[in-house]
């Protein structure tokens, strides 16, 4: 009886040591907060002019990379913000890429028909899930200069309470980026 008792007390006290480090459950905003300071991952795609296009060709620039696919609802509801932002920051050395496994000329077509001003590239839905940087649809990544992972997040909206203060940090983080290649 009394080992059962020591093995019992044993068990509880190693349950209690365990647990004093805090549990980080396995949601959206931990994984992108995981990305943070990691390098964009080496991709290889196909532009809506089928042009080749790869993570090379983003080298030394500020990026931001919209994932996203012509059947995805919210993916098209934040269009017009990802917009606004080609407008006031498409001048300033950024570069916007909107990543789809939609495949060029369906992208392309898409696009033209609904006015979305980022690059497009396409990769197969397997490639896409294999960067392991988006973690659902849409997704938004920004990347340095130095092709670090600075901020990602879900949807870019200011307008719905759910998204505007993300969307307000990934806005000032990107800023943020823009100063500090003017000093």
């Amino acid at each position: 009886m009394k080992i059962y008792l020591i093995m019992l007390l044993n068990i509880f006290s190693f349950t209690a040591l365990a647990q004093d480090a805090p549990v980080k459950w396995a949601t959206q905003e931990t994984f992108f907060e995981d990305l943070i300071g990691k390098s964009l991952p080496t991709f290889n795609g196909v532009t809506v002019n089928n042009k080749p296009f790869s993570n090379i060709d983003l080298k030394n620039q500020v990026v931001v990379i919209n994932f996203w696919f012509e059947k995805c609802p919210p993916c098209i509801a934040e269009m017009p913000e990802l917009n606004n932002f080609v407008d006031k920051y498409g001048k300033k050395s950024v570069r916007f890429i909107g990543i789809t496994h939609d495949g060029p000329a369906s992208a392309k077509r898409f696009q033209k028909r609904n006015g979305y001003q980022y690059e497009i590239v396409s990769l197969s839905k397997d490639e896409i899930r294999n960067l392991n940087i988006n973690h659902g649809f849409p997704s938004n990544v920004l990347v340095g200069k130095d092709g670090k992972i600075v901020y990602a997040t879900a949807n870019i909206s200011f307008c719905d309470p759910q998204f505007k203060a993300k969307s307000a940090l990934f806005e000032e983080k990107l800023k943020s980026l823009l100063l500090k290649e003017l000093d």
